[in-house]
């Protein structure tokens, strides 16, 4: 008989000493969701999800509104998530030319990640908001919403509320593909949201956890992955979140099942090819399809578009089938483009063809995971709101199973698989192991070969220590490399020494800490002008403390100089990046901690 796991399986009572609440938020690119946990010491803690927003109380347990806000144009917020999508607020914003903000995660995407609009452009913002300032405004609503919905529906719900409120802990999802920069703008979101002050502390209750991984516990609380848990072997498994914007897809294998553990076995990747991709598609091929009909103008088409993404992309499965757009009334009709009783028809092969870049890519970036996994993946589940299209999954399903790859997904309400599963990730932390994804280290100085020509190249920026060497800057020094597994204890630390001529440096002195997304081969320079190098933080550390304490030398020319010694310190165990620096003053251990995200 085959144990099945399960959420109490797997989950430990909360240990700590006094009631708490976790609310873990996920903004997505086109439809957003909440869920939260009432932590009590000594209880196993129970996933709530906020099931009820203004706008949408005629649907029972809809747990997930759409990412959008209008403001007017003095840049107040009049209207967000469901209630923005109300007919009445849709006539009023038109009538008083209110502008309406969409889409607003994908500007918060780093700048290595490529976006293709097909030719269309993210709607600009109100004036003076920038992208952080529409994210927190986007978290402030859902907070407010999460407040009224736990007052309202728990027992004693305001004093509930007022006993945690000072302490709440926050955990943001985001995609696989942002990093530490993304999460600095997500948390002075939350910081401009008045979801937690702008302290130290109340930064600090700011937490994060890429989209893959919250997957992967919604998986495991669902009981999803029941047949992988349950018999652990050397096969890994890959969860595909496929959502508006992103596709995060990461690979895991089971290490043990008292606890549960899990580890990465692939670095995650992160794609744009969500549903968002094939509406856009969508819109610019009807323009060209309709350009010579009365039903071409531009509200026409964002009307039969939205049509489109409400019926035929979610109900479309057969390219061999013929497929309607039902956008208006039965004297609708235009037969030269294929209108007629207020349906648009269109072939099978054209709406494929909508998916198929989508489609693509996403098969492409599953086959890299099993080959950087040396073929250990065996199973795909498809999780997210784009999961629920037949053709996505269908297409899947049949372009792996050449790779013995089975791909299945879970029959449950998926879209609101990251919010519950932030907060599954909060408490139970399942997964001991990550993959590094990029390459980290710093610049150093590298000695002179004259025999080396690649360095005569260089002799031009060649500078001298006071000490007397002659070298190179712009030396990379990898402190840990791409595709190394790296536990969260686990600390990956360089020791480097500087000169300097004047003491009155130390009190600003820093260390880059530079990222490399070049691939497994460790460049020998750092080319500040290629997209492959970037800066990933600044350390910074006053050592002011040592002028009294830092021996003087004497170098060339008779030039006084100093010697600093330090060590810089990689922690990449765990959802955030950290570096930090340490150094000696004679017996005492001084240690400067950065957060990357910072």
């Amino acid at each position: 008989m085959v144990q099945k796991h399960s959420a109490a399986d797997t989950r430990k009572p909360y240990s700590g000493l006094s009631r708490s609440l976790v609310i873990a938020i996920d903004v997505g690119t086109t439809f957003s969701g909440v869920s939260y946990a009432i932590l009590e010491p000594g209880e196993i803690p129970k996933i709530h999800g906020v099931t009820r927003f203004p706008g949408q109380e005629h649907v029972a347990g809809n747990s997930k509104i759409p990412s959008v806000i209008y403001y007017d144009k003095h840049g107040n917020i009049m209207a967000a998530g469901a209630e923005a999508e109300s007919s009445s607020i849709v006539a009023q914003a038109e009538d008083e030319s209110w502008i309406k903000a969409e889409l607003f995660k994908l500007r918060l995407r780093p700048r290595t990640m490529q976006l293709n609009m097909n030719g269309m452009r993210l709607s600009p913002l109100p004036r003076r908001k920038t992208p952080v300032h529409v994210f927190g405004d986007y978290l402030a609503y859902l907070y407010s919403c999460t407040r009224s919905f736990i007052t309202d529906t728990h027992a004693n719900g305001q004093s509930l509320w007022n006993s945690v409120e000072p302490d709440i802990q926050f955990v943001l999802s985001h995609p696989n593909g942002w990093e530490g920069p993304q999460q600095t703008r997500m948390r002075n979101a939350a910081v401009y949201g008045k979801l937690v002050p702008d302290t130290d502390a109340g930064r600090a209750r700011i937490r994060f956890v890429t989209e893959g991984e919250a997957s992967l516990h919604a998986c495991v609380l669902s009981g999803l992955a029941a047949d992988v848990l349950s018999n652990p072997s050397k096969h890994g498994f890959l969860i595909c979140d496929a959502g508006g914007g992103t596709l995060d897809i990461s690979a895991y294998a089971i290490k043990g099942t008292s606890p549960l553990t899990m580890e990465e076995i692939a670095p995650p990747d992160c794609i744009f090819a969500g549903s968002v991709f094939v509406s856009r598609r969508a819109r610019e091929f009807l323009e060209e399809k309709l350009k010579h009909s009365k039903y071409g103008s531009p509200d026409s088409l964002d009307h039969i578009t939205r049509k489109f993404d409400e019926t035929t992309k979610r109900l479309f499965r057969d390219r061999h089938e013929l497929q309607f757009i039902p956008f208006g009334s039965p004297l609708d009709k235009d037969t030269a483009v294929g209108i007629r009783s207020g349906h648009l028809r269109l072939s099978g092969n054209e709406v494929a063809n909508l998916f198929e870049p989508s489609v693509d890519a996403a098969v492409n970036a599953i086959k890299k995971q099993i080959e950087a996994s040396n073929g250990m993946i065996r199973s795909v589940f498809l999780v997210g709101g784009y999961a629920a299209s037949p053709w996505l999954f269908g297409q899947l399903q049949e372009r792996l199973s050449r790779y013995q790859i089975t791909v299945s997904r879970p029959d449950t309400q998926t879209s609101k698989a990251v919010a519950d599963g932030a907060v599954g990730f909060y408490c139970d932390h399942h997964v001991s192991a990550r993959m590094s994804k990029f390459m980290y280290g710093v610049e150093f100085l590298r000695e002179l070969d004259p025999n080396n020509p690649d360095h005569v190249a260089r002799k031009e920026k060649l500078c001298e220590l006071p000490s007397g060497p002659k070298l190179l800057p712009d030396a990379f020094d990898c402190i840990l490399a791409r595709g190394v597994k790296v536990k969260e204890s686990t600390v990956f630390t360089r020791k480097y020494c500087t000169e300097l001529t004047n003491l009155s440096m130390l009190s600003v002195f820093e260390v880059e800490v530079w990222c490399y997304r070049g691939g497994n081969v460790i460049p020998q320079w750092i080319n500040r002008h290629d997209d492959a190098f970037s800066t990933l933080c600044v350390v910074q550390a006053d050592l002011s403390m040592l002028n009294g304490s830092a021996e003087p030398k004497v170098g060339k020319n008779n030039k006084k100089y100093w010697t600093i010694v330090f060590s810089v310190e990689i922690h990449f165990g765990l959802t955030e990046f950290k570096a930090r620096i340490k150094w000696m003053d004679n017996v005492c251990l001084f240690i400067l901690f950065f957060l990357a995200s910072c």
